[in-house]
């Protein structure tokens, strides 16, 4: 079992930054891929950046060039630079663990940006 613990969020003003973190504890195992989902009120969640234990990244198209994810696999842990946060960036941000079949989520934390 794996277990996922975000923290980092917070109220930022436009425009400012903000760095989530994820740390993953448990039987992790290599092969697997860690992601960023984000989701507003009245909103289906959506992908926001993936990384693979390799270390290959991708950021979904609203926050290209603002967001980045990388990840320490020494320390099991992820994070979610976030620079020009804008006010739709306003979200509930859950990691995720996704290893073949196996799915884990991190309980969620909320990123409020005011205009």
């Amino acid at each position: 079992q794996v277990q996922l613990v975000e923290s980092g969020g917070g109220s930022v003003q436009a425009g400012g930054s903000l760095t989530l973190s994820c740390a993953a504890s448990g039987r992790i195992f290599s092969g697997n891929v860690m992601v960023w989902y984000r989701q507003a009120p009245g909103k289906t969640r959506e992908l926001v950046a993936t990384i693979t234990s390799g270390g290959n990244s991708n950021t979904a198209d609203p926050v290209k060039g603002r967001f980045t994810i990388s990840r320490d696999n020494a320390k099991n842990l992820l994070f979610l630079q976030m620079n020009s946060l804008k006010a739709e960036d306003t979200a509930v941000y859950y990691c995720n663990y996704r290893n073949g079949a196996y799915t884990r989520w991190g309980q969620g934390t909320q990123v409020t940006v005011s205009s």
